[in-house]
């Protein structure tokens, strides 16, 4: 933990600033963590982009396509890993241009990566304008990593709504091919970061700093987890 403040305090000033305001410390302090599997092999954590190329995913009113807010996001984690622990995890992007991957290439990237973590990236939309928040889905049936799957989940919404006012929305089990793919091999989650059809969530997404936030409390929930 005190490495992780050092490399906090030198690196990412404005962040730890900001997230003060909000009581960051206190929800960082770890409750429970796997990190002890970890302590004889590097961390990798595969970042997984939805949509891309001509799958735009969700479109706002805005004209906010999905395909690009995880993308950035995506790659926001992926600098903040390099400027925090100097590359301390092993992170990897299932795509890092406007590229449409099928599922089943993107899990398979992570298994012959052998991730020990995978996040899928996405925006949610609906009929009804004013749904709106933040989500995360594990895999719909219990396998070995049913439980840390869902503890990181519960500890994301935590830190969103903790630092960033996002309503949390539960977390929720679906058959996602990505998360299907993953039983029984790492904990993989996939996350909702909030409605584009919702007109302040998109006004929201649609800004640079504000994806930066939204990065910043998923990858340092992560490291949470992953810390040595």
């Amino acid at each position: 933990m005190k490495l992780f403040f050092k490399h906090c305090v030198v690196k990412e000033n404005n962040m730890l600033r900001l997230v003060a305001l909000l009581g960051f410390v206190f929800w960082l302090m770890p409750t429970e963590c796997f990190s002890q599997k970890f302590e004889n092999k590097p961390v990798v954590i595969v970042i997984d982009p939805g949509h891309g190329g001509t799958d735009s995913g969700a479109v706002g009113n805005n004209g906010i396509q999905e395909k690009n807010v995880v993308l950035k996001v995506a790659k926001e984690i992926e600098r903040l890993n390099e400027s925090l622990f100097k590359n301390r995890f092993g992170i990897y992007l299932t795509r890092y241009t406007d590229t449409l991957i099928s599922l089943g290439d993107r899990t398979k990237l992570a298994r012959k990566l052998k991730a020990d973590l995978f996040i899928s990236l996405h925006c949610n939309h609906s009929e009804n304008p004013n749904a709106k928040g933040f989500e995360v889905y594990v895999f719909n049936r219990k396998n070995k990593q049913t439980k840390e799957s869902i503890l990181l989940a519960y500890e994301l919404q935590k830190g969103m709504q903790l630092n960033l006012g996002f309503r949390t929305r539960g977390v929720k089990f679906a058959d996602f091919q990505v998360l299907r793919e993953a039983s029984n091999r790492y904990p993989a989650l996939l996350i909702e970061m909030g409605f584009l059809s919702n007109r302040d969530e998109s006004l929201y997404l649609n800004e640079h700093e504000n994806l930066r936030k939204v990065s910043r409390i998923i990858y340092i929930t992560l490291t949470k987890y992953l810390i040595l």
